[in-house]
């Protein structure tokens, strides 16, 4: 009979016996396995009637946390979508991620997933803004005292919230303890080092949650291997005017004046002259780093990426700009409103020029929160901030929205998007984007607005992927008895 343990993040398989995922360990003589593949394995032995003992899963003594939820009165009705999300992931085994706009009451999606597996839960958030947050509404939901792991602090309890940083920290002791893993803005779990916290886990449960899926640098395809990939999916769309705002995108043109398009040209041309001279095509954001790095070495390619700056810069700080939003600013009179830009110089100048409070990455957090306090009390009436509010902070509701200046960031445009569109009755958002014309802002904008498109056949796609995971597992399983090999794994 073989057995198999916990070591580390790893499980050590004892026995000369050859599983999935598995390789051979010269230090313990014996085969060792990834944490993550802790279901597949114990799947693999019990289809193949191998004997084994199991003594991999050390779970925190946990409460009836289904009981302790309904008899807490905070049980809220689900909305249809969340509860057909929840329903999908039940169904693929308890594994996956679910896609829903900003604002369309993820956490609640969390919160019935932990009651519903009864089970310890280690929930796992990017910013301690969203840690306070969700330990506020589990305690709520749950009304018992709720772990905390970051900001200098590790209370280890049934159900615990940590940021990225200490869980990925922490990954090797606590990978056996609990039943449940639930990754909020699962777009950053598969970065280099946060990953670990999915790969040292034997956590048989795992769901991921986010507004924005895909990630620029394609990394978003680790999530299948990490927590199961996408199984649900809604857009902003699909959503808007029923259970969030109606909504309006608009496209305001501004102009660079004769000097600034002469400054912005110069500039330019620098840059695509480098590029032409030397061949290179960017094809994506792999081949604009590779440039940066580039420029450490080549004198020319920092001059070009310097020079693609300042032409940046002009196309952002345009004098038109200011009063296009002066003008929307004016039409906008009784809304409540946020204004976005990539860099802080703009935000200093919007806050100096039209007296509205600034938020960037530099301003404390009790000034960040004294300031959201106030435009939530209707005390200010416009807040403008770079990209401090884009995730993990709780905002107040606001119906217009004003990219000033962005990227081409799929990412934060949903954002950003879904920072307006809580719903209020009689209220529609509308999020304005002011875009320099004839300049690289232009297909930047077109870039990002791909991301409201609506994925119509999401539905039949993601099913097409959870049949080939399962039909994929089950071909590996009959490869595995009929070779009696392994596949290799990175330990």
């Amino acid at each position: 009979m073989i057995k198999i343990s916990f070591k580390q993040g790893t499980l050590l398989i004892e026995g000369n016996v050859r599983v999935p995922n598995a390789v051979w360990d010269e230090r313990s003589g014996n085969f060792r396995a990834l944490a993550l593949y802790y279901r597949d394995i114990i799947d693999y032995l019990k289809n193949s009637k191998i004997p084994f003992k199991d003594e991999v899963l050390d779970l925190l003594p946990c409460p009836d946390l289904a009981a302790a939820y309904e008899a807490s009165g905070k049980k809220l009705k689900l909305r249809d979508y969340q509860a057909e999300a929840l329903v999908t992931w039940g169904e693929n085994n308890r594994w996956g991620a679910l896609v829903l706009p900003t604002g369309s009451g993820k956490t609640l999606v969390g919160i019935r997933a932990i009651a519903g597996c009864n089970s310890p839960a280690l929930v796992v958030v990017p910013t301690l803004d969203l840690l306070e947050q969700w330990k506020k509404q589990l305690e709520e939901a749950f009304t018992m005292e709720i772990g905390k792991l970051g900001g200098g602090e590790k209370k280890i309890l049934p159900i615990t919230v940590s940021t990225y940083d200490s869980a990925y920290i922490h990954a090797e002791t606590l990978g056996n303890r609990f039943g449940l893993l639930v990754f909020d803005e699962v777009h950053h779990l598969p970065a280099a080092g946060y990953r670990s916290i999915a790969e040292f886990s034997a956590a048989p449960y795992r769901l991921g949650l986010t507004a924005t899926y895909e990630r620029e640098d394609e990394l978003h395809l680790e999530l299948n291997r990490l927590v199961g990939g996408k199984v649900y999916e809604k857009h902003v769309s699909e959503l808007a005017g029923s259970h969030l705002a109606p909504y309006r995108i608009k496209r305001i043109a501004a102009a660079l004046t004769d000097e600034e398009r002469k400054e912005y040209n110069k500039c330019y041309s620098v840059y695509t002259d480098y590029l032409r001279k030397t061949g290179i095509v960017l094809r994506g954001p792999r081949d604009f780093q590779k440039l940066v790095m580039r420029s450490g070495r080549d004198p020319e390619a920092r001059k070009a990426l310097l020079a693609r700056n300042a032409a940046r810069e002009l196309a952002f700080n345009t004098e038109s700009k200011i009063e296009k939003l002066k003008e929307i600013l004016n039409t906008h009179r009784e809304d409540r409103i946020f204004i976005f830009t990539e860099h802080n110089r703009l935000v200093h100048r919007i806050s100096r020029e039209f007296l509205i409070p600034a938020i960037t990455y530099r301003t404390p957090a009790k000034e960040r929160n004294s300031i959201l306090e106030k435009f939530k009390e209707g005390k200010y009436r416009a807040v403008v901030t770079s990209k401090v509010l884009d995730e993990g902070i709780d905002v107040p509701e606001a119906n217009i929205g004003i990219i000033a200046s962005g990227t081409g960031s799929k990412l934060a445009y949903i954002q950003r998007l879904g920072r307006i569109l809580r719903k209020k009755e009689g209220k529609e958002a509308i999020l304005y984007e002011i875009i320099t014309e004839e300049t690289t802002e232009a297909g930047t904008a077109r870039r990002r607005k791909k991301a409201v498109s609506t994925r119509k056949d999401f539905g039949k796609s993601a099913q097409k992927n959870q049949m080939k995971r399962i039909s994929g597992k089950e071909s590996q399983m009959k490869k595995e008895k009929s070779s009696g090999g392994g596949s290799s794994a990175h330990v």
